[in-house]
C-alpha cells in the first residue's frame, strides 16, 4: 500500500486543479518524498462549506492504540472508518503528482507511479479528522487524514498485488467531496492501468515534473 508519494506541482496549480475558493498552505514548497506523519497539502471543504486546502498531517491514529498512524483505509465498511466517510464534510482529496509502491524483493525497491513523464497532478480519495494529542512532536490539535485504497490494477499488482491507492481525477474531485455516500464509495475501484506509467525507479523521492 502507498506509504509515500509526491506534490511537486505548485499552490497555483493545485488551487485551480481542485478548483478550491481558500488556500491556507502559506508558502507551500515542493515535495518530492511525503512520508507518513509528515504535513501535506490536502483539499476539502470548511464548515461552512467553502472548499480549501490547508496543511494535514498523514495518518489515523490507531484503533487499538500504539503510536504508528494509520495511513490507508482498507475496509470501507469498517465501523472506524464509516461516520468519516458516510460525512461529506470530512471526505478530502490529496493532490498528488507520483506515489510509490515497494517490490517484493530484498531490499525492496521504490517504483514511482504517474499520469506521465511530466508527472500531472491528480488525487488521492481520502478522509480528515481533528485529533488531540501529541504528533510530530507537537502536543495540541492536529487535522489528521487518511487515503483510500482498492484493488490493485494490472500494472500496479506485479509490483503490489495486494492494493493501490485510490486515484481521482476531473469531475471525479467533486463527486468525492461533494456526492452522496453511495456516488463516492462507488468510485473506490481500481485506476485505469492505461492512463499510468512507471516513471521512476529506486530513489525515495521524486522532483520529476517540476514546479508549474
Amino acid at each position: 500500500m502507498c506509504n509515500l508519494y509526491s506534490m511537486t506541482k505548485s499552490r497555483e496549480a493545485v488551487v485551480a486543479y481542485t478548483r478550491a475558493m481558500r488556500d491556507r498552505t502559506a508558502n507551500q514548497p515542493p515535495l518530492p518524498a511525503i512520508f507518513p506523519d509528515q504535513l501535506a497539502p490536502v483539499v476539502g471543504n470548511s464548515k461552512e462549506g467553502q472548499r480549501e486546502m490547508a496543511m494535514m498531517r498523514w495518518g489515523f491514529p490507531p484503533a487499538g492504540g500504539g503510536k504508528r498512524p494509520v495511513t490507508n483505509v482498507r475496509n470501507l465498511n469498517s465501523s472506524y472508518w464509516k461516520g468519516w466517510l458516510d460525512t461529506p464534510r470530512f471526505r478530502c482529496v490529496v493532490p498528488v503528482t507520483s506515489f510509490v509502491e515497494y517490490t517484493e524483493s530484498t531490499p525492496k525497491i521504490a517504483q514511482w507511479f504517474a499520469l506521465g513523464e511530466d508527472r500531472p497532478l491528480f488525487c488521492f480519495a481520502g478522509i480528515w479528522r481533528p485529533w488531540s494529542g501529541v504528533r510530530g512532536k507537537e502536543d495540541g490539535t492536529h487535522l489528521l487524514f487518511a487515503i483510500l485504497t482498492t484493488e490493485a490494477n494490472e500494472l500496479t499488482r506485479p509490483i503490489h498485488a495486494e492494493a493501490m491507492p485510490v486515484m481521482l481525477t476531473g469531475d471525479e474531485i467533486d463527486v468525492w467531496l461533494d456526492g452522496s455516500t453511495e456516488d463516492a464509495l462507488a468510485l473506490a475501484r481500481p485506476f485505469p492501468s492505461d492512463r499510468m506509467k512507471i516513471v521512476l525507479s529506486g530513489p525515495r523521492e521524486d522532483a520529476g515534473g517540476g514546479i508549474k
